[in-house]
């Protein structure tokens, strides 16, 4: 009965001891993170606002044009659209419906390269549209308040600079994802990327949401 017992205790063992054998070498490996590693910075791996992207299309005027029917100050657009997400550690919007990742990847798609805005945005109150060289001197412009210095006089009553940019839409265009950046100077301003709809004829902003609410930022 002992060698009988032995026997089918050492069978037993050997089943497990093959069982763990066999997890270990097929299972899924986990390895622990390093400690030392750097978080995955996107704007490296997938950069925007790169030169070369051409005209904007005609769609994004009426986005914009919407959202600045009734403007709180005069308005400077810069000329190049430009966008900004926060990308370190990934991105800062947040899909989670098909929707959202269809019109989250249409905005990355449609910024992936500068564009070329022209003075067609229709709106009630006269607008600037901004090259660089006169950004760089609204800048310092904005650095100098209350000074006499040539050239202001221009820009005297310009509280920001809006960067815009290309608003991606979803397939049936009812949808978009659009994003401002205002400046008023070198380390002073804001943005954010946030989502509009459109009713009726005309567009205006989503109501606040997981989606997007993290892309927001000031300094």
């Amino acid at each position: 009965m002992r060698n009988s017992s032995s026997r089918w205790w050492s069978l037993i063992l050997v089943v497990v001891a093959s069982g763990v054998l066999c997890l270990r070498l097929l299972g899924p490996h986990f390895t622990r993170p390093n400690a030392g590693s750097k978080i995955q910075d996107q704007s490296l791996t997938s950069p925007l606002n790169q030169p070369g992207g051409g005209e904007v299309p005609a769609e994004a005027y009426e986005v914009y044009s919407a959202l600045y029917q009734q403007p709180q100050e005069p308005l400077a657009f810069a000329e190049d659209s430009q966008t900004d997400i926060p990308q370190v550690n990934g991105s800062c919007l947040k899909p989670s419906t098909v929707q959202e990742y269809e019109i989250a990847a249409a905005f990355v798609a449609a910024n992936g390269r500068s564009h070329r805005w022209e003075k067609k945005f229709t709106i009630p109150a006269p607008y600037l549209l901004l090259s660089g060289a006169a950004i760089a001197k609204t800048q310092d412009c904005f650095a100098s308040r209350g000074k006499n210095i040539a050239g202001c006089q221009a820009y005297q009553s310009l509280q920001h600079i809006r960067f815009l940019g290309v608003p991606g839409f979803d397939h049936t265009h009812t949808r978009a994802l659009v994003s401002v950046i205002k400046m008023c100077g070198n380390q002073c301003g804001g943005g954010g990327v946030f989502e509009v709809e459109k009713s009726g004829s005309t567009w205006k902003r989503s109501d606040q949401a997981d989606f997007f609410s993290n892309c927001s930022w000031m300094y």
